[in-house]
């Protein structure tokens, strides 16, 4: 099968994405969750997707939606790329096994249809403020942040571009 037809085929709807969670749950994978907005794909994103990757065995990551983007104040201006395209770049990425769109301001929803093993999110975060935390430790799931790579963000991207 080609690329053009596997790439997009790791962008999955939420039953698909569960009817795959449980088989690789079956399978004994150990199954890691992230999400974000991963708008203009920097060094800091893939350090980032790379580790979490390396937590388990599959990597799903919940894309914040277009709507779900103007919910947290991240500028007028963000989203600056369109969901199905911040998906398909994150589908094309080999240690990133599905990624679901997601339109609520948090992922908790989509944590708790998952119940991934290991839920993590970038070393700005406390491990109490991460959507579905408590969900993932009391189900006997880890919870976990990654150091981010300094200097390396979206908003210093965007504002270099409009400085030029």
């Amino acid at each position: 099968m080609s690329f053009e037809n596997r790439i997009p085929e790791k962008i999955m709807q939420m039953a698909d994405l569960t009817r795959s969670t449980n088989l690789w749950k079956m399978q004994n994978q150990r199954i890691v969750f992230t999400n974000g907005v991963f708008d203009l794909i920097h060094r800091g994103h893939i350090d980032y997707l790379m580790k979490a990757a390396d937590l388990g065995h599959k990597l799903i990551v919940g894309l914040n939606s277009d709507l779900s983007v103007k919910t947290l104040n991240k500028g007028a201006n963000r989203p600056i790329k369109d969901e199905n395209s911040r998906a398909l770049i994150l589908a094309s990425m080999a240690f990133v096994s599905a990624v679901v769109i997601f339109n609520e301001e948090t992922p908790k929803n989509l944590i708790e249809s998952l119940c991934p093993n290991i839920l993590v999110k970038g070393g700005d975060y406390r491990i109490e403020e991460i959507a579905g935390s408590d969900f993932i430790l009391k189900n006997g799931g880890q919870v976990l942040t990654i150091p981010l790579v300094q200097g390396y963000s979206t908003s210093a991207i965007e504002a270099k571009i409009k400085s030029s």
